[in-house]
């Protein structure tokens, strides 16, 4: 395997999930002090990201970053945009630190995103955090741009494909469901048109178990069944809200 990088062409990933109603990104503290008056010092944070190998694919170099944070290879990642613009990388403190890592100021940079369910824990923590994509701390580079994105695009595909299954555990109820729909698309969603028109759906399955919560009476929970949406896929939405 040749581990040399090619200096010009990153990979950055944006891992998303919901929580508490709310949104979050994960991402990467950005440390660097030379001690010089003459240069700046980098205190903020960035995406998860690494520079292709010259013997990976970008998809490989997206595996491997999924992989070192979850400890999993993630079939459900989605590629959703380049960028490449001339002037992206033009800040102090952005081409100081492409100059600490030996890279190009002029770097092409492929995004993916991948979606997490709330229960999923990370394989490591160390230098990370999640951050609600509303409040974003100061970043790095063109990167919050790249989350904005990243967001626009699930937008544009919850009600086609089923993307939001994806920041669902694998048992779930309605309202957690439609809870998330309402989270990621800024809008309140009427309860008993909702269900109506879940519950009307095939591969949203209901199961022999409750889950007990702070109500009196017991959620019933369901899953989505990926084998029988690929049989109506053609015909049907996602849910049509």
């Amino acid at each position: 395997m040749d581990f040399r990088k090619l200096d010009n062409l990153s990979v950055d990933c944006v891992l998303l999930k919901l929580e508490n109603n709310a949104l979050k990104v994960l991402l990467r503290k950005r440390s660097l002090n030379l001690f010089s008056e003459n240069l700046p010092i980098i205190d903020d944070w960035v995406l998860p990201s690494h520079y292709v190998l010259k013997s990976n694919n970008l998809g490989e170099t997206a595996n491997r970053i999924f992989n070192e944070l979850t400890g999993e290879n993630h079939l459900n990642k989605s590629q959703f945009r380049t960028y490449g613009n001339a002037n992206r990388i033009n800040s102090d403190k952005d081409l100081l630190w492409i100059r600490s890592r030996g890279a190009k100021n002029r770097t092409i940079t492929v995004a993916y995103y991948l979606i997490l369910p709330s229960n999923k824990k990370l394989k490591q923590t160390e230098g990370l955090k999640w951050f609600k994509i509303q409040t974003l701390p100061e970043l790095g580079f063109d990167h919050h741009k790249i989350i904005n994105d990243a967001y626009q695009d699930i937008k544009s595909k919850i009600n086609t494909e089923p993307l939001i299954f994806n920041f669902m555990q694998i048992k779930f109820t309605l309202n957690e469901l439609q809870s998330a729909f309402e989270t990621l698309l800024g809008i309140e969603l009427d309860n008993r048109n909702f269900r109506k028109k879940i519950t009307s759906k095939p591969y949203i399955v209901p199961l022999e178990e409750k889950r007990k919560g702070q109500s009196k009476k017991p959620s019933r929970l369901y899953m989505f069944s990926n084998e029988v949406y690929n049989q109506v896929v053609e015909t049907d939405h996602i849910i049509n809200i």
